[in-house]
């Protein structure tokens, strides 16, 4: 019996999870097209639908990544059997009618209808043209930084990168040098280190990089924790900006921010909200200015 930490099934998006469990399904079983309400298992009166396994599925994603993709099903499968068991038990017990439970149903509609409705509404408003918006006004003037492509053979001792260096004086091919002496991993690769921007290398060898004009190599021996450096510099570009794919993510979060704010705006100016409790009253005022600055929650 596999045991996991199982929080409440209710959740808001449930559209993409039905679809990922769907999928997995369909992908477990080619012949069979699974729909939400196909029952997979019955326990006692109660059933179990895929649109069940889909819920559990998303409340269980992280803890589904320990286990091979083919033994998903039935793990979600031996948790909702628990669980339709335990439930039933509860009702027995007479849990169900117990008034501490049923403000915790309350609630739970409550944020699941909140999730399902920023999902639905605000999330699901935005748009593929507001993305392109968005991301055409912040990305108009791009001007990425500058990237290296280099390569590099490291030796240990600092006489034998003076003597790669003299054979490279001499004409020898800093490529097959590379190959045959280079002790690090780039070594077998020509020392290709492909694109690099600042930041990404220790200090002096990117300083010594950094320094140098397209095809040109060191001169003298650049030393760094990992050994002695002998550097060329194959190009120098800016780094492209990126795709709208690419970002797309990053731009939806301030557009769902400011449409949660707008809708939240005009919801409070419909419906009176009365604190009641004057402390809670008090602490809210004092934090509003703060809290206006704050980041809309996501969907739950």
């Amino acid at each position: 019996m596999f045991q996991f930490s199982m929080r409440l099934p209710l959740r808001s998006l449930a559209a993409p999870a039905i679809a990922l469990t769907l999928g997995l399904s369909t992908a477990l079983a080619p012949a069979y097209a699974a729909e939400p309400d196909d029952v997979v298992a019955k326990v006692g009166e109660a059933t179990i639908t895929e649109a069940d396994l889909a819920f559990a599925a998303q409340e269980l994603g992280k803890d589904l990544q320990r286990f091979p993709p083919a033994q998903w099903r039935q793990i979600l499968l031996d948790i909702l059997v628990d669980m339709k068991l335990l439930a039933h038990a509860a009702e027995e017990a007479g849990i169900d009618e117990d008034p501490d439970f049923k403000r915790q149903m309350d609630f739970l509609e409550v944020r699941a209808l909140r999730g399902a409705y920023v999902s639905q509404k605000i999330d699901g408003a935005i748009t593929e043209d507001a993305l392109k918006a968005a991301y055409d006004k912040q990305f108009a003037d791009f001007e990425g930084p500058e990237e290296l492509h280099a390569r590099h053979i490291l030796v240990k001792e600092e006489d034998e990168a003076k003597a790669i260096i003299k054979q490279l004086d001499e004409g020898a091919d800093f490529v097959e040098l590379a190959k045959e002496k280079s002790t690090g991993p780039s070594g077998p690769n020509g020392g290709d280190l492909g694109f690099f921007s600042a930041g990404q290398m220790v200090k002096p060898f990117e300083d010594a990089a950094m320094a140098l004009e397209k095809g040109a190599y060191t001169k003298e021996p650049v030393q760094t924790q990992f050994g002695w450096h002998v550097i060329k510099l194959e190009d120098k570009r800016k780094q492209e900006k990126p795709s709208l794919e690419e970002v797309a993510d990053q731009l939806r979060q301030p557009l769902l921010r400011e449409a949660y704010k707008t809708q939240i705006d005009k919801l409070k100016a419909e419906n009176e909200v009365v604190i009641v409790d004057e402390k809670l009253k008090a602490a809210v005022e004092a934090a509003q200015p703060a809290a206006d600055t704050d980041a809309a929650p996501a969907a739950q």
